[in-house]
């Protein structure tokens, strides 16, 4: 393709439409920025099409389903009742077009200019765009990559049995048997959906242990749950193949290669790994720094080796989150208008949308006392807070972790209905740089399921007030001898 010289000034230039970009794209704009973002498919992303809206409607389905039955309890008949997924795929899809229609609404709200097409660059200070047969060359001030990131192709992926973690949620028939390998929030997700919706539901663990990436104690009770839902835990084993007939048989190996009993299944599911969309991008032309893995390196202000072009969301080092994507393009738009502004991800949240929900924050306890000397913790059963009794929803747990000689807390972990809404104070607490004292001196809504959060903290000096004395000091000695 022949470029010509002719090329269309443009001031700041973002490269796709997902969080990351749309967030940059309004933040420049109110900055008072004139802002053009080029999206080859529809505003939102992956995140709003195929990815986090979508599994968790899921999600919230599968919890409503699973809520009917402790309604007798509060004097409410739902015996006749079935659960529909056709009508549950036309509220997604409904949703997606109200959100995408929002953020579409935003934009033209914002005088923020929008292209259809693909882009890739032709140098430091220009770009291509082509849609079917038309090509346009824009000169920019300054660019924001936010090209987001795709599932790694799976073997066998056109089998109707077989699925990534994205593409389960167009399924469109409930599995009666489903496999998931995985150990992420993805993973745990989907299983525990599944699991609510009817399937039988196992899962193997797809990393080098035999644990989840969690806390110890949040691993054990991630374990009662999934041991309860009647969940099948497969650790230690890896899949040697899978073969597709009628079923499907998934052969399973030990660590030292001595196969095991295979697995039968009528549908599998694989977290796939997530590759950044670079590729497509033209950057080899800018001898940008790129990472190992194809993310692209940025600075905390989230500007490449490049001075005038940034990079947001997936195609960077890190966890591929929505909520980090967000935050990175506000910090780009905040530079580029000339505000120095950073991303820090220490304390980023991490929540997991199973049921009960799990949300953290900071340090797990073996981390922290791998880097403090006099580690203290304590955990409160959301059993003993008020209002998981009047909800009729007591699984899980609070646990605070805080290191004895300064007091500062270094991390929380929940799990329990509320997690999700408190990761909020978690991470507040966490930046503020909170001693226990901060948080004891806070109201609490009273009944709340943040008293909880208050109790766990209290804890930690033996004064909750709803956990006996002696269950407080078997708590603080149990921790001492696990690590002993």
């Amino acid at each position: 393709m022949v470029v010509g010289e002719i090329a269309e000034e443009r001031d700041v230039v973002i490269i796709g439409g997902g969080p990351g970009g749309y967030h940059a794209a309004i933040r420049a704009a109110q900055m008072g920025k004139q802002v053009t973002i080029i999206e080859k498919t529809s505003l939102g992303g992956i995140c709003l099409a195929k990815g986090c809206i979508p599994s968790k409607m899921f999600a919230a389905a599968a919890k409503k389903l699973d809520d009917l039955k402790r309604y007798d309890r509060f004097g409410i008949n739902v015996e006749d009742f079935r659960f529909d997924l056709k009508r549950l795929h036309t509220h997604v899809n409904e949703t997606i077009t109200r959100l995408g229609a929002g953020v579409e609404g935003l934009i033209q709200a914002n005088n923020i200019e929008l292209i259809k097409g693909s882009a890739y660059f032709l140098s430091e200070d220009r770009i291509g765009v082509e849609n079917d047969h038309s090509f346009t060359v824009y000169r920019f001030n300054s660019a924001v990559i936010a090209t987001g990131s795709s599932h790694e192709m799976i073997e066998e992926a056109d089998n109707k049995q077989i699925f990534t973690s994205e593409s389960i949620y167009s399924i469109e028939e409930v599995p009666e048997h489903l496999v998931i390998c995985g150990s992420d929030y993805l993973a745990l997700e989907t299983a525990f959906t599944f699991q609510q919706f009817g399937s039988k539901v196992s899962l193997i663990l797809d990393n080098a242990g035999k644990e989840f990436d969690f806390d110890s104690s949040v691993n054990k009770e991630i374990k009662r749950l999934l041991k309860k839902r009647k969940i099948q835990l497969i650790a230690g084993k890896m899949i040697q193949s899978i073969q597709s007939e009628d079923f499907l048989t998934i052969h399973l190996t030990e660590e030292n290669g001595a196969k095991t009993k295979a697995l039968e299944a009528t549908h599998f599911v694989l977290s796939a790994r997530q590759i950044p969309n670079t590729a497509s991008l033209g950057i080899n032309r800018l001898k940008m720094n790129m990472g190992e893995e194809g993310h692209i390196v940025i600075d905390r202000a989230c500007r490449t080796s490049i001075k005038n072009i940034y990079a947001v969301g997936d195609v960077t080092e890190g966890q591929a989150l929505a909520v980090k994507a967000i935050k990175q393009g506000k910090t780009a738009a905040e530079e580029i208008a000339g505000i120095p502004s950073e991303a820090d991800f220490t304390f980023l949240p991490t929540v997991v949308h199973m049921n009960p929900p799990l949300s953290f924050a900071g340090l797990t306890e073996e981390a922290a006392r791998n880097e403090f000397n006099n580690v203290q913790t304590a955990i409160f059963p959301m059993g003993g807070n008020g209002f998981a009794e009047i909800t009729g929803e007591r699984e899980g747990f609070i646990k605070v972790i805080m290191d004895g000689d300064s007091e500062l807390i270094v991390g929380i972990h929940i799990v329990g209905q509320g997690a999700v809404e408190m990761a909020s104070a978690s991470t507040l607490a966490l930046e503020m740089v909170a001693r226990a004292e901060d948080l004891s001196f806070l109201h609490y809504p009273h009944p709340s399921l943040n008293e909880g959060l208050l109790e766990a903290v209290e804890a930690l000096t033996g004064r909750a007030v709803h956990l006996a004395p002696k269950k407080q000091e078997m708590e603080k000695v149990g921790s001492r001898i696990q690590h002993q």
